[in-house]
Formats: structure tokens, C-alpha cells, sequence
């Protein structure tokens, strides 16, 4: 059996104590043997225990409008080079975008996340959100994350005039290997989107996708650039290979990989809200379950154009842990 690299526990206390982890500790805690996971795992726990107690934070995603979208994202079955067969519309109606919300309720959501297939929103897509955001908060007092692309300065003070909580835009990987992914659009312009959204005032929320290809180092590198950045909350997909997109077929992951991953994250951002995104079901399979020791957030329903967990299963996932669904706002960081 290979030795321990680290004592974990005592890694956590340190951490905890504030103490942060360098770039190779975290490099290292990423390429952990799988005979010491659960250790690894203890040790993710003691931290996410510290901050977050036993809670679980609910997110309800709403693809507010699909398709469409001129980005050459390669992951993205919503870009203008992916031939996936999804559903293409416009912006969603008032009608639709609060009855979304109402489900967000039923589902125990804390947040309401709106998302737009679009390289920005238009002057339209910016003024809907501005007039039903102040509506679903009077009626159904959730918090609003808006996903609209890149912002201008302009469009993110405008979001949070409008009442807008958080601004998601994730980083996806590390500003190395960002141009094997997209070249429509680069790793700065997205730092540029989370720069303005953080001088407007409102939180950020920002992760990425693991399993496209990149190295163990791109994937420690994106961890730091968020700590960074000291972003709110971090949101880690595990890449759906979508048929019809250009990283169709790319399948480098297993449930370990995806659990030292989350582990890694929470060690390097320990008081940050870590949900498990995209791509759950399909990677982490039966080990779900152990994904929450390190995280405290997942989405609760569908995904953009994928289909995610039974809400049911969900649920009973989280009472077989012994964990609560909250919605209480201390839960959060600061």
C-alpha cells in the first residue's frame, strides 16, 4: 500500500486554522491513491463541516433560453458548432420565468438560477430580467443568480440595481489550456465579466468543468484562479460528453477522479459555497453520496439541456446522510 503523503486530518486543521495550501499540496491531494480516498474524503469533511455544518445548499436551474448561441464553446450542446438535437427558443415568456420560480420553491431552492445561451445578453434579454427579477423576489423571496454571458460594466450594475444576487460565468478551466476549448471568446474576457460583476456589487459565482481533456495542473490552476478571485460560490461540472458537440466520446473520468476533485477544491476554498454540477449522475454514479462530504450545494432537477437526479432521490440522498436541506442565509460565506 503506498504511504500516506499526508497526514489529512492534520492537513485540515491547518486549514481550518487558516493556514492555506500551496499549489503543489493541492497537486498532490489530485493525484492521492485511490486506497486513501476515504482518508482524503475525512479530511474534506472536517473543513466543509467547519464551515457549513451539515447543510445543503438546493439550486433550480431555469434555461431560459436555448440554442442560438454564435460561442464556439466545444463542450456546449447549445453553441453554433454543435450539432446536438436541443430544444432552440428565444427568451422564455414572464409566464414561464415565474413559473420556474414557483418550482424553485416547491424543490427547497435557495436560488433561482436564470441562464441564457448567448455570447451577452442584448438590450431585450437585459431589460426582461430587470423587470421579472424584482417580481419573482416579491413573490417568492428566492435569491437570483443570472447567467447571461459576458457583461459589460454597464449591464452587471443594471443587474443588480434590478436585484440580481450573483452573476454566474465560469472560469471552465485554466487560462492555459482555455484556447483548446473556445476561441471565440477568451479566458480574459471572462475574468473582465467577473471583474465588473464583483465592482457592481453582487456576488460571484464561478467554476468549471473537469474532464475536457486538460492536465491534473490545469485543473489545480483553475482551483487557485477562484480562490483568487475570491469567488462566492463554485459550481464543478464533470463534462456530459454530449453526442453532437465536438468533445463527443471524451470519457477520462471515474467516480474516484471526481471525488479527489471535489475534495481538492474544498481544501483550497474552504469557507466557499462548492456545488456539484453537471455531469453528477454520470460520473460519480453510485458514490453520489460521498461528493457531499466535500461539497454542500447541488442543483436540484434538470440541467440546461441534459436531464439531472429524481428531486425524490435527491432528498433521499441528503436524509441518508444525515444532512439538511436549508435555505438559511448563514450558511454562506461571507
Amino acid at each position: 500500500m503506498e504511504a500516506l503523503k499526508f497526514d489529512f486530518n492534520a492537513l485540515a486543521d491547518r486549514v481550518i486554522s487558516g493556514e492555506p495550501i500551496d499549489r503543489q499540496q493541492a497537486l498532490e491531494l489530485l493525484e492521492t491513491g485511490d486506497e486513501n480516498l476515504l482518508d482524503l474524503m475525512a479530511g474534506a469533511f472536517r473543513i466543509r463541516q467547519h464551515y457549513f455544518g451539515k447543510t445543503v445548499q438546493l439550486y433550480f436551474l431555469m434555461n431560459a433560453k436555448s440554442g442560438l448561441c454564435p460561442e464556439d464553446c466545444n463542450y456546449c450542446s447549445q453553441s453554433k458548432i454543435s450539432d446536438a438535437e436541443i430544444p432552440k427558443y428565444n427568451l422564455l415568456s414572464r409566464d414561464k420565468l415565474l413559473d420556474g420560480a414557483r418550482v424553485a420553491v416547491e424543490r427547497d431552492s435557495k436560488t433561482y438560477c436564470i441562464v441564457i445561451s448567448a455570447r451577452g445578453p442584448n438590450e431585450r434579454e437585459i431589460a426582461a430580467v430587470e423587470t421579472i427579477v424584482p417580481e419573482i423576489k416579491e413573490k417568492y423571496d428566492l435569491k437570483i443568480c443570472a447567467c447571461l454571458g459576458l457583461l459589460s460594466e454597464d449591464q452587471a450594475k443594471r443587474l443588480k440595481a434590478a436585484g440580481v444576487d450573483r452573476v454566474n460565468h465560469n472560469l471552465n478551466t485554466s487560462d492555459s489550456f482555455y484556447a483548446k476549448i473556445c476561441t471565440t471568446h477568451t479566458y480574459q474576457d471572462r475574468i473582465d465579466t467577473l471583474e465588473a460583476v464583483r465592482d457592481a456589487g453582487m456576488e460571484l459565482c464561478s467554476g468549471g468543468i473537469i474532464g475536457m481533456g486538460e492536465k491534473r495542473e490545469d485543473i489545480v490552476r483553475m482551483a487557485f484562479s477562484l480562490r483568487d478571485l475570491e469567488v462566492q460560490s463554485i459550481p464543478l461540472n464533470f463534462l456530459n460528453a454530449i453526442e453532437g458537440t465536438p468533445l463527443e466520446g471524451q470519457q477520462e473520468l471515474n467516480p474516484r477522479m471526481c471525488l479527489k476533485a471535489l475534495a481538492m477544491f474544498r481544501y483550497v476554498n474552504p469557507d466557499r459555497e462548492i456545488r456539484i454540477a453537471g455531469g453528477r449522475e454520470i460520473h460519480l454514479r453510485s458514490l453520489q453520496p460521498l461528493g457531499l462530504y466535500a461539497a454542500n450545494s447541488i442543483f436540484v432537477g434538470d440541467y440546461l439541456t441534459t436531464k439531472g437526479q429524481a428531486p425524490k432521490e435527491d432528498y433521499q440522498m441528503i436524509e441518508d446522510l444525515g444532512f439538511d436541506v436549508t435555505r438559511n442565509e448563514e450558511t454562506t460565506c461571507s
